[in-house]
């Protein structure tokens, strides 16, 4: 009989395999920890991955498989590369961070400067032409 709420997560680690027995001393602190190592970035990746699902334990697959990526390119490649994908999107996904790191777009440096909305050729609309004007979003 299980106990608890219905429709809980609950899981006795004498239910198993032996081989995801293992895993039961993973828990998220100690994610933050190893990429507090690498850096502030990549504890940003983590903090997401963790807390994206509704039970943090389901993001502790992402977090391996993020720090393992040191291991194969170098912590301040993963670094980099955690860097750069949060200037594209405020949520990354594993296989973004990997598909920079195997391209090498955490190597090229951003000598531009960020478009600026000042000046002749700024924005001249602004973000209240684009509201909808029926009152939806």
């Amino acid at each position: 009989r299980l106990y608890g709420r219905q429709g809980q997560y609950s899981t006795l680690e004498v239910h198993m395999p032996p081989n995801h027995q293992k895993y039961i001393s993973w828990n998220g602190e100690r994610f933050r920890n190893w990429a507090a190592k690498i850096g502030e970035k990549t504890v940003t990746v983590v903090e997401l991955f963790l807390s994206c699902n509704k039970v943090e334990q389901q993001g502790y697959k992402a977090c391996m498989a993020l720090l393992k990526l040191a291991d194969k390119y170098s912590v301040e490649r993963l670094e980099a590369a955690c860097s750069k994908a949060l200037t594209y999107t405020p949520r990354p996904s594993f296989k973004s961070i990997q598909a920079i790191l195997k391209s090498g777009q955490d190597k090229i440096v951003d000598s531009e400067p960020a478009a600026s909305n000042t000046g002749e050729f700024g924005f001249t609309r602004g973000a209240n032409y684009y509201t909808r004007r029926d009152g939806q979003c």
